[in-house]
């Protein structure tokens, strides 16, 4: 049990926390005792930082690849695994997560003079859990797939039993409408058959929804996990919407990356949009030389629309990672 927190207290009742047995010989020099408050060997000690003092039983996991950062470690996924507990915590010591599901593709061309709408980013979880000993199955949600017009939602990634992530909706082009996701895919522009224009929304808590397209054939951006997808303009000169940002947020989120941006849209006539800041695809313009980009792999970043056939971006992979304490 911890050591006292307040009257007297002894160089005994450190060693006995720290495991050793009570009355066999120690130092308040000895590593495992030093611990017990986080310090280095030979350190200056003040007596009241001993009150309360606690030894800590770290996790131990195993799975996805292994990163550290002070007292905790990461697991990283970036394709299915499996996720080992072999040791549990103190039970107030929770694991966190971050679940991030495949993006959507952005929309293409059907029909000519089509601005595509951006792709949805993959929905976007944060949270804690405490686990028991065994294994956990992990899914990563694949991105839409593009450059064939149609575009495709990305998939659901998945902690199972804890988390499920929605995948992003695609970008809506003539022949198909944005669809809903994490994020929601951005609407397409209307060329001379009048169809579909409206952004699709995202999942509460997840991400945003997409932008709308105009009257003429222009594309909104995709949602990203910070801010919806940009309508664009009301007229054919207008550049298309950009993708909604992404995000940093969650404390398992290792190195504070952004993640979950939108897929820029697609314009015939003028620029297409910014791809959503956190792995969001750029939007096609004009220039020949501005295609539609992909959104980047293990950000669940929605793809960019396309004006041009079989010019769509793909959506990025997801992401799951996994933050525990090693160390009081």
């Amino acid at each position: 049990m911890p050591v006292a927190s307040s009257g007297a207290i002894s160089l005994n009742d450190f060693h006995v926390e720290a495991g050793g047995s009570s009355g066999s010989n120690c130092s308040i020099n000895d590593s495992d005792i030093r611990e017990l408050i986080d310090k280095s060997s030979e350190a200056t000690m003040a007596f009241n930082e001993w009150y309360g003092a606690s030894a800590f039983t770290p996790w131990i996991l195993t799975g996805g690849s292994e990163h550290s950062s002070g007292s905790y470690k990461y697991r990283i996924f970036t394709s299915s695994g499996t996720l080992g507990v072999s040791q549990v915590s103190d039970p107030s010591v929770a694991l966190d997560y971050i679940v991030i599901a495949g993006g959507g593709s952005g929309g293409g061309r059907s029909a000519q003079f089509e601005g595509g709408g951006g792709g949805g980013a993959g929905g976007y979880l944060t949270g804690t859990w405490t686990p028991s000993t065994g294994n956990i199955s992990i899914t990563i949600g694949g991105g839409g797939s593009g450059g064939d017009g149609t575009g495709d939602a990305g998939s659901n990634s998945v902690i199972n039993g804890v988390a499920t992530s929605t995948g992003g909706g695609r970008g809506g082009q003539w022949s198909a409408a944005a669809s809903s996701g994490g994020s929601g895919g951005g609407g397409s522009g209307i060329n001379h058959q009048g169809n579909y224009t409206g952004g699709a929304s995202g999942t509460s808590g997840q991400g945003n929804s997409g932008g709308n397209g105009n009257t003429s054939d222009v594309g909104g951006g995709g949602g990203g996990k910070g801010s919806a997808g940009q309508s664009c303009g009301n007229n054919r000169s207008d550049p298309a919407g950009d993708g909604g940002s992404g995000s940093s947020t969650g404390d398992a989120n290792y190195n504070s990356a952004s993640r979950g941006g939108g897929g820029g849209g697609a314009s015939r006539s003028n620029e297409g949009g910014g791809a959503g800041s956190g792995g969001g695809g750029q939007g096609s313009g004009n220039d020949p030389s501005q295609s539609a980009g992909s959104g980047t792999a293990n950000t669940g970043g929605g793809g960019g629309g396309s004006h041009i056939a079989n010019g769509n971006g793909s959506g990025g992979s997801g992401i799951v990672i996994v933050r525990y304490k090693v160390a009081a």
